[in-house]
């Protein structure tokens, strides 16, 4: 399981190094083959192998008979791209992708549980103060999300 955030430079051939704390797991959970793919909120999703294929599994599963499942398939699937993780610990981010979450030099690498958010830093320090504050009204009127409430903080 991945948490914390991260610093990270991409440097001018586009790569990033993963954080050390993280590569030997990595090495041994999926021989440093990963999945990288986009998402809606503007950062890209960094998936070690089977945890995608897992995920690719359960959205191939709803079928493609509903046009927004294909929409969702077509954007997540779609846009992957298989990406190994080199002997230096670093990953080449292919340039499409990096256009799509506008990265260019500074980055932050965000272990979410099963996968990494990979943001630009001024994004995701924008969006992280705003989610702040936005909690904190939230917490303090008590509309957090239902599935949310049973959980102590």
């Amino acid at each position: 399981m991945f948490k914390g955030s991260h610093s990270v430079t991409i440097d001018a051939k586009g790569r990033i190094a993963i954080p050390a704390s993280y590569r030997q797991s990595l090495i041994d959970d999926c021989s440093g083959r990963l999945v990288i793919t986009r998402h809606w909120d503007g950062c890209l999703l960094i998936y070690p192998g089977p945890e995608f294929q897992a995920f690719e599994q359960q959205l191939l599963s709803r079928g493609s008979l509903n046009p927004k499942v294909r929409d969702i398939q077509r954007f997540f699937i779609g846009n992957a791209r298989d990406i190994d993780m080199d002997r230096q610990g670093r990953l080449l981010l292919p340039a499409t992708l990096r256009a799509a979450a506008g990265l260019d030099s500074k980055a932050v690498l965000s272990g979410i549980g099963n996968l990494f958010e990979l943001w630009d830093e001024d994004t995701f320090n924008r969006r992280n103060a705003d989610t702040a504050d936005t909690l904190a009204d939230d917490a303090a009127n008590g509309d957090l999300p239902d599935v949310l409430m049973d959980i102590s903080l």
